[in-house]
């Protein structure tokens, strides 16, 4: 609302994308709606390298940072390099990470979805095809050139999410990968 002349260093973490009880329609899964609010930022780890990576960007982050974490990877484990462990580890706000390198389809997911996607890489592969997975992290902003890179080399795109069905961060790929 300011246009940037005012910091608001607030970072706002919870729980986001676990159904909405037994027979539920959809989940509770916020990214996109928060990410169409003019002046936040978004992200939404995955692993716990993007947990600790992302968390501390937000921290340190001078803008008021929605930090999304589906609270069905609590449970999760994954591996943690050095790297990670070492006090100064921190990702950058706005880039994705390309999870697996692939040539003939190019995937992108956020948070729990990204397990699903690397699940689905390994089921093409055993089909003869390579996808390529992008987790990406941040879902505002949008790290469109490493996604738009990926589209170019493979020619191909699936959105993988967990959000309301329309409107989505998908829609918001799609849309921009064409142009």
């Amino acid at each position: 609302m300011s246009a940037g002349q005012i910091s608001v260093p607030i970072v706002f973490r919870g729980p986001n994308g676990a159904a909405a009880g037994v027979g539920a329609q959809h989940s509770q899964c916020y990214a996109a709606w928060f990410a169409a609010c003019p002046g936040l930022k978004v992200l939404t780890p995955y692993s716990s390298e993007d947990a600790r990576g992302l968390l501390k960007a937000a921290i340190r982050d001078p803008d008021p940072v929605v930090f999304l974490e589906n609270e069905l990877l609590y449970g999760e484990s994954f591996p943690v390099s050095a790297e990670v462990l070492d006090s100064s580890f921190c990702l950058p706000i706005g880039k994705a990470k390309i999870e697996r390198e692939g040539k003939d389809v190019t995937i992108t997911a956020y948070s729990k979805m990204v397990g699903y996607a690397l699940k689905a890489a390994d089921i093409l592969a055993k089909e003869g095809i390579s996808a390529e997975v992008i987790n990406l992290r941040s879902i505002r902003p949008l790290d469109r050139s490493t996604i738009n890179a990926s589209v170019r080399k493979t020619n191909r795109l699936v959105t993988v999410e967990e959000s309301f069905p329309q409107h989505g961060v998908g829609a918001e790929i799609w849309f921009n990968s064409l142009h």
